[in-house]
């Protein structure tokens, strides 16, 4: 590099200086801006589209970087987190498309009484996840019941059951099972979603249930 008349060359690697591509302006904007969308849990994707950057080479290396020092967590490959994430999300964002159902949903409405810590997660795919102590349990169910989004409350990365709409999943994916309580559930609501189905059988095990009440 010359100054003037004065040539100045640089011996980074003698004096063991560590050059970060990471500490530039732009990086500490893409923390700026995850930490100021009101969301908590990311895919790549994701933080793509909400910075407009489309190399996701680079992308991943600058969350990752991000990672290491602690400011975002990485459950899982592409997915990257805020500390103190909100489970939900995560169980929407691991595997698309997908929605909370079934026992998560039946036991907050009160509609079943046992105790069920798990998340409890309907997709494309059956599979259990453990992270950090916490299970996600998804249950495959028909692609087109899983793309019908009547019944389907969604609000950013989180798209949850009605109660209605979970009380059909465990029905359809579950050839019997006891719920405690009926009270909390729209029959009208049962009665709108059940052609969304397309099941004689579920719909005979729908007038049973409330036949006996």
């Amino acid at each position: 590099i010359l100054f003037g008349k004065i040539k100045i060359i640089p011996y980074f690697c003698e004096l063991n200086i560590e050059i970060n591509p990471m500490n530039s302006s732009r990086n500490n904007d893409l923390i700026l801006s995850v930490f100021s969308d009101t969301r908590t849990v990311f895919s790549l994707n994701d933080v793509a589209m909400l910075i407009g950057e489309s190399e996701f080479k680079k992308l991943n290396e600058r969350l990752n970087y991000h990672v290491r020092k602690g400011k975002l967590l990485r459950p899982r490959k592409g997915i990257y987190v805020k500390p103190g994430y909100k489970p939900e999300e995560l169980a929407c964002t691991l595997y698309t498309p997908s929605y909370i159902s079934l026992e998560y949903v039946l036991q907050k409405a009160g509609v079943v009484f046992q105790y069920d810590e798990r998340i409890t997660v309907v997709s494309y795919l059956s599979r259990s996840v453990d992270i950090e102590g916490r299970i996600y349990a998804y249950r495959k169910i028909k692609g087109e019941i899983l793309i019908v989004t009547q019944g389907i409350l969604q609000t950013g990365n989180v798209n949850i059951a009605t109660p209605e709409r979970a009380f059909l999943d465990m029905l359809y994916l579950n050839k019997e099972y006891y719920f405690d309580n009926l009270a909390p559930l729209d029959k009208n609501l049962i009665i709108q979603l059940l052609p969304e189905y397309q099941s004689k059988t579920l719909t005979a095990k729908v007038k049973k249930l409330f036949a006996n009440g």
